[in-house]
């Protein structure tokens, strides 16, 4: 069975083949405040001045911030040399936070 973590980066991975996932700092920060993003990535080896913009967009706008994974973790998930990324699809962004919480709870 793959541990929370890994069924995240799956679904990075699925979310990018289906297009409801944007990434880039310019597209993510669009998505935040165009309301479009439900879940947001900023990998936890970022630059502390982005991680700083990110935080506050997405407490601003109330998308929940996930900084779990490595540049190298969530660029290797959707197949591109991206790390910072947001899902906007509902049943993604759902599953994504339900697996997080099984997370936190273990």
């Amino acid at each position: 069975m793959k541990s929370e973590e890994e069924q995240v980066l799956h679904l990075l991975g699925l979310a990018r083949m289906s297009k409801s996932l944007v990434y880039g700092t310019n597209d993510t920060l669009t998505a935040i405040q165009g309301q479009k993003a439900k879940v947001a990535f900023f990998p936890k080896d970022g630059g502390v001045s982005q991680q700083k913009k990110f935080r506050d967009k997405t407490s601003f706008y109330q998308v929940t911030l996930v900084e779990d994974f490595t540049k190298d973790e969530l660029s290797q998930a959707i197949g591109l040399n991206r790390s910072i990324m947001a899902i906007t699809n509902n049943g993604f962004a759902k599953k994504i936070k339900q697996l997080l919480e099984e997370k936190e709870r273990n």
